[in-house]
């Protein structure tokens, strides 16, 4: 996973409007734990996606905590978390499907 040749830690991924960020400076907090928080996710749940893929990481060290899955699912969106290799196949897949899917992975540790 790269973005003008680089490998960020964690970025998000809304296929259909084709935008990636580099969500390092925006995150509620830079640490695995707590993790992401809802207010990481709040911009993806705009854009109206079906289904959300995070990706913990390589070893799995990304938290995501039941507030953040508590708030996607009163949203009516369905999560997937996921190491991020399983996560970005999960992603792919979703959108061979033609599902509205974003993503949010950490692609280290």
């Amino acid at each position: 996973m790269q973005t003008q040749g680089k490998a960020p830690r964690l970025k998000f991924y809304l296929h259909e409007q084709r935008a990636e960020r580099d969500w390092r400076k925006r995150l509620a907090t830079h640490l695995h734990t707590p993790g992401v928080q809802p207010a990481d996710v709040e911009e993806v749940v705009k854009k109206g996606v079906q289904t959300l893929v995070i990706g913990r990481g390589m070893s799995e060290a990304l938290k995501v905590p039941p507030s953040t899955l508590e708030y996607l699912e009163k949203q009516g969106i369905d999560v997937r978390v996921l190491q991020t290799e399983q996560a970005v196949k999960e992603y792919n897949a979703l959108v061979a499907q033609g599902v509205r899917v974003g993503g949010v992975f950490h692609s280290t540790c």
